[in-house]
């Protein structure tokens, strides 16, 4: 049935490809008039004070500017996105100086924010409009199936610090969220083709349209293919891989007051791993409703089904995951100086994750989830306009600790129109994940005197007191900073310990331990065609054994502690564009529990050179172009890579 279902929609959107002239022409005619408009297809050349007056909603789950937002926040544009050559999601959040991020091999990514730093980074929520990403069998992201056309992205949010008020479960040290546009804002054509060195080829296709006057969609399908890493001894890998999506997204604005929107997608690909390939498929849809009762007050109500499939390890775990998600938010002003936001979900989750091999596997292989969740949030407006303070929380169920309760209360002092300063105090969880309870090397049982790695049965829920404090400042029209400082202070952190008298081993909450540091960002715009944006962040982290408890580091991640971004963007005479991202990643200390050797400090950087006019664009990217090869984490080497572009919109 899966099958079919990919196979229909394929041929559905290939068939519509094929139309295009003939569609193209119609769109010309009925909604452009005479000629195309194609201002929805132009980088958007904002200037300082609008980027900062870009409205955001990951911080308070309503629209507030930029510049007023309470929260160490980071905004990725399309127009930063497009410019830096990025090929994917990983890529494009290399963007952002307040995230850590480092390439494990041609298809995996370690992604996290204010440290914990691992192959299993479990402490980051990770959202694609409103979807959740994250897998309950290890509280982490698989990078490589979570892939969107790139130009189709309006922005993405990225919160450094705990967002588990709002957001709940491993919203711990920071929060993605992944927005891409209305169907209205892609109409017309997009068509690219990419190819060359470590990105094999990359092909993408999308059309948008309308019918009558309020439906809106748009059809899309992408292939990428990447070449493998090296080894520490400088040859390849067996991990070169594939990737295939299509997609629709269709928009209904039945009138000013309600909005209805739904999204699916499909994915499917295989990774070359020793011994046999490692293969993969996806499929989501979503539906959101929101009605307007008026400028104070509206509801959003949004449901999503979500399956992935994957055999994650060959000869050892098939994990088939279905979730099922609902969620409800209501705000509305309580009087002039309450501002409230409420709501609550519910998801179920049913993980199958069959053992193919006695030596390491899940016991049970079946688990479902439940999780229920309710929050309520108020923002008090002390002196309209200069004093705000914050308050929230958040009330999860979930089946391994029952209730969990995250608090936080934040304060905004805003002086004048151009500066901000602000404090935050915040609780945050990192619930169980199936890897701290069910994991078993190996599946069956054996006793004492025998080794072997045993699930927690005891685990509880990781858990984050955090201080910090901003400050957010427009200089002048041509410069923006932004300074937030952090001390977080983690307890019941994740272990493996021996138990005494035995030679078994089991997971449980043996360390604790703190966090600290600053993240410094800004734009500078010296002149009209050319702009910088990057920042610098310290990060220091403490972690030891608890009491009674055996040290074991395994998992609480090797961290650098400086990081430089840096992103050029200039426009040149003749239609040519020139842009280049820079970074600067400081060396990883040696983790010996996790057999991780010492990664040492690497500069690095990726250069475009584009020439656009109408609807044509073509380019040439460089990335890594520094090194021939360097280590990001463990071993593995990325190569430096070149590809060529062409990219089409009308």
């Amino acid at each position: 049935m899966m099958r079919f279902y990919k196979r229909f929609l394929l041929s559905a959107v290939l068939s519509m490809v094929a139309q295009l002239p003939q569609a193209i022409a119609q769109d010309s005619k009925n909604v452009y008039g005479d000629k195309p408009d194609l201002s929805v297809y132009r980088a958007k050349k904002l200037s300082v004070e609008e980027l900062m007056d870009i409205e955001i909603t990951s911080v308070s789950k309503r629209p507030e500017k930029l510049s007023e937002v309470a929260s160490a926040i980071q905004v990725i544009t399309q127009e930063d996105i497009r410019r830096s050559g990025a090929t994917s999601l990983p890529e494009a959040l290399r963007l952002s100086p307040n995230l850590q991020v480092a390439q494990y091999n041609a298809y995996a990514w370690i992604i996290s924010a204010r440290g914990f730093n691992n192959v299993f980074s479990n402490k980051l929520l990770v959202m694609i409009d409103g979807r959740t990403v994250y897998s309950p069998l290890f509280a982490g992201v698989y990078w490589d199936a979570q892939s969107v056309v790139l130009e189709d992205v309006e922005r993405i949010e990225i919160i450094s610090g705990p967002g588990g008020t709002l957001w709940g479960a491993n919203a711990v040290n920071g929060v993605i969220n992944i927005i891409t546009k209305k169907a209205k804002d892609t109409k017309g054509v997009y068509a690219s083709a990419a190819i060359g060195k470590q990105l094999h080829d990359q092909f993408t296709a999308r059309y948008g349209g309308s019918i009558g006057s309020n439906i809106n969609y748009r059809v899309y399908a992408q292939r990428a293919e990447y070449k493998s890493s090296l080894n520490g001894l400088y040859q390849p890998n067996t991990d070169n891989w594939y990737l295939n999506q299509t997609g629709l997204r269709l928009d209904y604005d039945a009138q000013k007051a309600d909005r209805l929107s739904f999204q699916g997608n499909l994915q499917w690909g295989t990774e070359r791993t020793n011994p046999g390939p490692s293969s993969f498929d996806h499929q989501d849809g979503m539906a959101q409703w929101s009605h307007t009762f008026s400028n104070q007050s509206n509801l959003q109500v949004q449901a999503y089904y979500d399956r992935m499939w994957r055999r994650d390890v060959p000869g050892t775990i098939n994990d088939q995951l279905e979730t099922y998600d609902i969620d409800l938010q209501h705000q509305f002003k309580l009087s002039k100086t309450h501002n409230m936001v409420w709501g609550g979900g519910y998801r179920h989750m049913i993980d199958n994750s069959q053992n193919t091999t006695t030596f390491v596997g899940f016991v049970p292989a079946v688990r479902t989830l439940h999780l229920f969740s309710a929050f309520l949030q108020d923002e008090i407006q002390i002196v309209p306009d200069r004093f705000r303070l914050t308050l929230g929380t958040k009330l999860m169920h979930n089946d391994y600790t029952r209730f969990e309760l995250q608090p936080s209360a934040r304060f905004a002092w805003t002086p004048g129109n151009e500066q901000t300063v602000w404090a935050a105090v915040s609780r945050a969880v990192r619930t169980p994940s199936r890897i701290d309870v069910d994991y078993r090397i190996p599946t069956y049982d054996l006793p004492p005197t025998v080794a072997h790695v045993g699930g927690g049965p005891n685990f509880v829920s990781e858990k984050l007191i955090a201080y910090e404090l901003g400050y957010r400042v427009q200089a002048n029209q041509k410069v923006s900073l932004s300074l937030a400082a952090f001390y977080n202070t983690y307890s019941d952190l994740y272990s493996v310990e021996p138990q005494p008298g035995t030679k078994a081993y089991y997971i449980q909450n043996g360390m604790e331990g703190n966090g600290s540091g600053f993240e410094l960002s800004g734009l500078y715009q010296p002149f009209q065609n050319w702009r910088l944006r990057g920042g610098y962040t310290l990060f220091n982290k403490n972690i030891r054994d608890k009491p009674g408890h055996t040290f074991d580091a395994t998992h609480t991640g090797t961290d650098p502690k400086h990081q430089v971004v840096m992103q050029s963007i200039l426009n040149l005479p003749a239609n040519f564009q020139f842009d280049v991202v820079g970074r600067f990643i400081s060396g990883r200390p040696l983790s010996v529990t996790a057999n991780v050797p010492n990664v040492n400090a690497y500069a690095n950087f990726d250069a475009r050179l584009a020439w656009q006019y109408k609807y044509l664009e073509l380019s040439v990217v460089g990335q890594n172009i520094a090194n021939p090869s360097h280590v990001e984490f463990a071993v593995n080497r990325i190569q430096r890579n070149f590809y060529g572009k062409l990219a089409i919109r009308f």
